[in-house]
């Protein structure tokens, strides 16, 4: 009986390592597919997230601007088109 139980301790020693090396390739694999995408990210300019959103505050800032200065304009439109 003491051989078979010796044989049970080495397959789930076995098993065990086998186990850790798979994980550990599964951990390679994740980090290599993830600079992959980084790199391909990269390549095609694309913008983060941070920049977007700068970008579209800027924008809407512009467009609130653009309104205030129309309504100036026609403003001061209404006042020349009464003066004359």
């Amino acid at each position: 009986m003491q051989s078979r139980n010796r044989f049970l301790d080495d397959m789930s020693q076995l098993m065990t390592n086998a186990m850790g090396v798979a994980q550990g390739a599964r951990s390679e694999a994740e980090t290599a597919m993830k600079g992959l995408l980084d790199r391909w990210l990269a390549d095609r300019d694309f913008v983060t997230r941070e920049e977007f959103d700068a970008t579209r505050a800027m924008a809407q800032k512009a467009r609130e601007e653009n309104e205030a200065l129309r309504a100036r304009i026609a403003a001061l439109e209404a006042r020349l088109d009464q003066s004359g």
